[in-house]
């Protein structure tokens, strides 16, 4: 009876304490770089600062929280090299593409930061010029780490790159909290209604197994 009380003290305590364990990770929150393949976005196979596009190339980037390029949020709006590029006429010895920058949703914005409006543009640059050089056209400023990565496209977001996101960043992000809330927070900051309920029952089964301790001595 004794050995049967301790496994249910042991199970009891791991009850109580799986309410208190860590956020789980959501993804990444980066730029995400894209080609315009027919009618669909495709991920790109390389990096801005090494991709070299053809004249009449569509090339788009998101800014979102996501995992992988598996579940990548893909760029949204018009995305046809006529309607981008109709009004930049082509010139010799140069080459156009029609870039799309999605800056995402308040959702998936830095704390503090609100996503400026998704725009186009069409870049015209020399024949050899890389994605980053278009970009750096019609986009400036823009910021890299140090491996190249990019980190923000006009100035957004103005810190970070790459930065993981927990589950409970990204839902806190998604809803900005009210005033009793907040307040409810405040109140119950303290450890879970797991951890007390867990509690409870280890106290109760250990004065069960006292009890049952005593009652065979006096048998």
């Amino acid at each position: 009876m004794i050995r049967r009380l301790a496994a249910l003290l042991v199970a009891a305590l791991f009850l109580g304490l799986a309410g208190t364990g860590p956020a789980q990770a959501a993804g990444y929150r980066y730029w995400s770089f894209w080609d315009r393949d027919g009618d669909r976005w495709v991920y790109a196979t390389e990096g801005p600062s090494t991709a070299r596009p053809a004249d009449g190339a569509v090339q788009g980037f998101r800014f979102a929280v996501s995992e992988d390029s598996r579940d990548a949020s893909r760029p949204r709006g018009a995305a046809t090299f006529e309607a981008i590029c109709a009004r930049t006429p082509a010139r010799d010895g140069m080459k156009r593409v029609a870039l799309v920058v999605d800056f995402g949703t308040p959702a998936d914005a830095p704390s503090g930061e609100t996503p400026p409006p998704a725009r186009t543009a069409c870049a015209r640059v020399r024949q050899d010029a890389t994605t980053a050089e278009a970009l750096a056209s019609t986009a400036k400023p823009l910021r890299y780490d140090p491996n190249a990565l990019l980190c923000a496209i006009s100035g957004y977001p103005e810190s970070g790159c790459g930065d993981q996101v927990t589950t409970t960043d990204k839902d806190n992000a998604s809803t900005e909290p009210s005033a009793s809330s907040a307040s409810s927070a405040d109140e119950n900051s303290g450890p879970s209604v797991g951890v007390y309920a867990g509690g409870a029952l280890v106290a109760a089964l250990a004065a069960a197994a006292v009890w049952q301790a005593r009652r065979r001595r006096n048998v």
